[in-house]
């Protein structure tokens, strides 16, 4: 894996994953919320064949307790900085997996990342 696909990559992309893509289990997580709070039938169903096809396609890599040590981490770092971590948890959760794996989080929300640009590698999708 060369690098971490963020929740915003796979609800924003115009074409497949590349193969050397992962996701997190958070990111699954976060899409299985929007279709649950979808306002509509077309949205919900065209939200679910989106998730239905991510899962085919990835095995998500779980959070664990090194991710759960990193988003702590993460996490004391945003409230340091005068950030609200708990409204940031799943992108900070995500990051976290990144930097566990040692490997680059592909984001379309870089701003959401700013705060901890300097502890987290994040790119540009």
């Amino acid at each position: 894996m060369a690098v971490l696909l963020d929740t915003s990559v796979l609800i924003g992309a115009q074409s497949g994953p590349a193969d050397d893509a992962a996701i997190s289990v958070v990111s699954l997580t976060e899409l299985h919320i929007g279709v649950l709070v979808a306002r509509d039938e077309g949205t919900r169903a065209m939200r679910m064949a989106r998730l239905a096809a991510i899962e085919a396609h990835f095995d998500p890599i779980a959070f664990d307790a090194p991710a759960a040590r990193e988003c702590g981490r993460l996490h004391a770092a945003v409230a340091s900085r005068g950030g609200q971590p708990r409204r940031r948890a799943f992108d900070l959760a995500i990051a976290a997996t990144a930097n566990v794996l040692e490997v680059p989080l592909l984001t379309l929300n870089v701003g959401d990342f700013e705060i901890i640009a300097d502890l987290v590698d994040v790119r540009v999708a």
